[in-house]
């Protein structure tokens, strides 16, 4: 499996740095991912998930957040009402509510199950509003976002064998015919 995890990590750099380059990353903005390891080895999402995919890309991500202090959110899956792994301090400074439950990889996923493993300080939140997100293997990210949500096409179009999609968001433009948006 090494020269796959390899080209995950390599696949994987490439799509941040496209996200990275249309929004920086600070500490200021959270990064939601969503992800199937299951999708990403080729089977259907929750199937069979899988810890050294999700591995994988969490040293990526973690290798991120480090240089860029980026603020990370791991999506669980439907079985925990696609719950959010989060750092305690993230949930708390951003004062989101935080639910009892432990992901498991049957409910939760091997990626958020893998990422409550390996974080700081982790809880579970229900609901964020994310300036920045990453979908491997088309597990709806979206209601994770804030409004507005702008696709960004990558140069990647799969991680292993899923598909991969990425969006980050800018204020609402309000007002009509006699507003200004740029000085």
């Amino acid at each position: 499996m090494e020269p796959f995890t390899k080209q995950l990590s390599i696949d994987l750099k490439v799509a941040l740095a496209d996200l990275q380059q249309a929004f920086p990353f600070t500490e200021d903005s959270l990064l939601v991912v969503g992800t199937s390891t299951s999708e990403v080895i080729g089977s259907q999402i929750g199937s069979k998930g899988s810890e050294t995919v999700a591995d994988t890309i969490f040293q990526v991500l973690s290798k991120i957040r480090t240089l860029t202090n980026v603020q990370l959110a791991f999506q669980c899956c439907e079985h925990l009402n696609r719950a959010l792994v989060v750092e305690r301090k993230t949930a708390r400074e951003r004062r989101y509510e935080i639910v009892s439950a432990i992901p498991i990889r049957t409910a939760g996923g091997a990626m958020a199950t893998h990422a409550f493993g390996q974080m700081e300080d982790p809880v579970l939140v229900e609901a964020i509003q994310a300036e920045i997100g990453i979908d491997i293997g088309d597990t709806f990210i979206g209601m994770h976002l804030r409004p507005v949500a702008v696709p960004l096409r990558s140069t990647v179009k799969e991680i292993g064998q899923a598909h991969v999609t990425m969006a980050y968001t800018r204020p609402r433009l309000i007002g009509g015919v006699r507003a200004v948006y740029h000085e």
